[in-house]
């Protein structure tokens, strides 16, 4: 059973930093990478970071570029999103996700099998 457990979100204000944690068990890496996406309401979910669990390459939308980092700790099964300058449209609710992807299909979220609940992040003016 697979199980992904998100944490570290909260209220901030615009400019401050954030960082998410992803915590997975469970899973053997039959896929290959691991995700962030946010969706905010009545917006569908959007791939913001990728990270390739073998090789380390990871990929990000340009909303997010020189802003956000996504790193993983293989000892301990965690994957982050180091999130700095946040702005208020960074507002929403932040899922990990894990499965096998590629460069041009990870940002749709129905490339992913495994989720976590989320985790509310909320930038305010």
């Amino acid at each position: 059973q697979v199980q992904l457990v998100e944490s570290g979100g909260g209220s901030v204000q615009a400019g401050g930093s954030l960082r998410l944690s992803c915590a997975a068990s469970g899973y053997t890496h039959s896929g290959n990478s691991m995700g962030w996406f946010r969706q905010s309401p009545g917006q569908e979910r959007e791939g913001i970071a990728v990270i390739y669990t073998e090789s380390g390459t990871t990929y990000y939308a340009d909303s997010v570029k020189g802003r956000f980092t996504i790193s993983q700790d293989n000892a301990k099964n965690t994957v982050y999103l180091q999130m700095n300058n946040l702005k208020p449209e960074d507002t929403g609710m932040y899922y990990c996700a894990a499965g096998r992807s590629g460069r041009w299909t990870w940002r749709n979220w129905r490339t992913f099998n495994y989720w976590g609940q989320g985790t509310q992040v909320t930038v305010s003016s």
